[in-house]
C-alpha cells in the first residue's frame, strides 16, 4: 500500500449497523493527526448523526457531487470505508460511480489513493462468490480489505455481535 500523501482522511460510511458509531473512527483518526472528511452514502444519511459528525470535523458530511460553482475539497491523502455493504464492496470492485462515494472509490486506486475496506455483511453474503470475487479484484488493486472478526453479521437472530473493529481501519494505514 502506498503511503499517504496528506493526512486529509475520507471515511466512507454505508447503510450497515455500526454506522451510527462512525464518530468512534473519526475521534480515533482525529488523535493521529488525521483531518477528517466524512462522506456517506445515500442510504447511510438514515444511519448516522449528520450534526454530531459536523460539529466533531467541522466540516458537513458530504453524499453527493459538488456543483460546479463550490470549490474543489482537499483531495484525499487516504480512505477508509467502514463499515462498508455487500453492495459497495461489489460496487467498488467493478468500478461502478453511481454515486458520490462510489465516484471517488472508483478514482482511488487510479490516482495513488491508500484505501482500506472494513466490510460488515452477513455470514450468508460473506461467503456468496460475486463477494469473495470483489475483495480479490479490489486486493489485486492495492485495496486493503480488512476481514475478521466483528466484521460479519450473524445469521441467527439471537447472536451477540463482536464490536466493529474500528481501530484496525487506521492499523492498516500506518502499515
Amino acid at each position: 500500500m502506498t503511503r499517504p500523501s496528506s493526512k486529509e482522511l475520507y471515511v466512507i460510511v454505508c447503510a450497515a449497523g455500526p454506522a451510527p458509531d462512525v464518530g468512534r473512527l473519526v475521534a480515533m483518526a482525529q488523535q493521529q493527526g488525521w483531518i477528517v472528511q466524512v462522506v456517506a452514502t445515500p442510504s447511510a444519511l438514515d444511519f448516522i448523526d449528520v450534526p454530531a459528525l459536523e460539529r466533531q470535523t467541522g466540516r458537513p458530511v458530504r453524499s453527493q457531487y459538488r456543483k460546479p460553482y463550490e470549490p474543489k475539497p482537499p483531495r484525499a491523502g487516504a480512505i477508509v470505508v467502514a463499515p462498508a455493504t455487500y453492495n459497495t464492496v461489489n460496487k467498488f470492485a467493478q468500478g461502478i460511480a453511481d454515486t458520490y462515494a462510489l465516484g471517488l472509490l472508483a478514482e482511488a486506486p487510479g490516482l495513488g489513493i491508500p484505501v482500506v475496506v472494513l466490510p460488515f455483511v452477513n455470514n450468508a453474503l460473506a461467503e456468496r462468490r460475486p463477494f469473495l470475487r470483489s475483495i480479490d479484484l479490489l486486493r489485486g488493486e492495492g485495496v486493503r480489505v480488512v476481514l475478521g472478526p466483528g466484521q460479519f453479521a450473524s445469521d441467527e437472530p439471537d447472536a451477540v455481535a463482536e464490536p466493529f473493529p474500528w481501530e484496525r481501519a487506521l492499523d492498516e494505514l500506518r502499515g
